[in-house]
């Protein structure tokens, strides 16, 4: 299993085509999705686009589909939910589709959507999804970090650098290193791994975050390390489901 990490989507080459695509948001998509499955949510269909999302999701009853939608970190005004980990409850999402569009998570997910086997990660989930791909055992792994508007994340670094971790802690005679980028990750993981939170608040995201309102929550539920045990594996293009 080669394991690679491109810091943002624009950095897979063309030409290169995994076996296997981890998308890593951090703060906070991929989190988001996690925690929704986890919660009962049937779907997360992820949209780039806002206008393709609103006339997909007509297709839903009401009463079955809910909406989250963020531009620059903050709600979008006509949507149910903005993108927030802790706003995805079991009374607010069980039973529904959730119709996602965000500033960097769902466009890394739009351009891999094509990998055969596609997966989220966050920390949350770090476990669940390395021991998902230990017995998937695919020749290789594209770590995908979402980044922001295009430019380095720092905590999409950690979480990449955490779940290699793991992966070569669980069979480092099968799991091995196939870049740069991604030695770099696992030296960040190792810098920070006994205190993710102050990580993801030094980043530039976190501290955008902050300027923004109260977060605190979200933090603290994006930083938890391996809480809960939904893998979000795409069943048809663009839709993650639980697995």
């Amino acid at each position: 299993m080669q394991i690679s990490y491109f810091h943002v989507p624009a950095d897979l080459p063309q030409d290169c085509h995994p076996a296997s695509a981890v998308v890593i948001d951090v703060l906070r998509a991929t989190t988001t999705i996690a925690w929704a499955l986890h919660n009962g949510a049937e779907g997360v269909a992820a949209f780039a686009d806002l206008d393709t999302l609103r006339k997909t999701a007509e297709n839903w009853p009401p009463s079955s589909r809910l909406l989250l939608g963020e531009r620059g970190g903050q709600k979008l005004s006509d949507f149910d939910l903005g993108n927030s980990p802790v706003a995805v409850t079991p009374e607010q999402v069980a039973g529904k589709r959730l119709f996602m569009s965000t500033t960097n998570g769902t466009r890394a997910l739009d351009r891999v959507r094509e990998v055969p086997l596609l997966i989220t990660a966050a920390l949350p989930n770090r476990e669940a999804v390395a021991q998902r791909l230990q017995r998937e055992a695919p020749a290789s792994v594209a770590i995908v970090g979402s980044g922001w508007e295009g430019s380095y994340s720092l905590e999409d670094s950690l979480a990449a650098g955490a779940l290699a971790a793991r992966l070569l802690e669980l069979d480092s005679d099968v799991a091995a290193v196939a870049n740069d980028e991604m030695t770099a990750a696992l030296a960040l993981w190792e810098q920070w791994k006994h205190d993710p939170e102050a990580c993801l608040r030094t980043a530039s995201h976190g501290r955008r975050l902050i300027n923004l309102g109260d977060h605190d929550a979200d933090f603290r539920c994006c930083a938890g390390l391996d809480q809960i045990a939904v893998v979000p594996i795409q069943k048809e293009p663009g839709v993650l489901q639980a697995s």
